[in-house]
């Protein structure tokens, strides 16, 4: 039986590094409520939002990760 993943599973990449499984996607979130949708995340435990620039909401997830750089959340 497979184990399930969580928020803490992570993938290594074949540079060593590893990154979180399990992300946040904005795709269709609407480009005012990004940000205030991804610090949500980051509060619950996300630490990977899944955006690409085709979304156009890229801006809103950079302010969130600004913002949360300096609250430390």
């Amino acid at each position: 039986m497979a184990s399930a993943y969580n928020l803490n599973s992570t993938f290594k990449l074949n540079s060593g590094y590893e990154i979180p499984r399990l992300g946040f996607g904005v795709y269709q979130t609407p480009p005012e409520g990004t940000e205030a949708a991804c610090l949500e995340a980051f509060k619950v435990g996300y630490r990977h939002i899944d955006s690409a620039a085709a979304y156009r909401n890229e801006s809103g997830v950079g302010d969130a990760l600004r913002r949360k750089r300096a609250l430390s959340l």
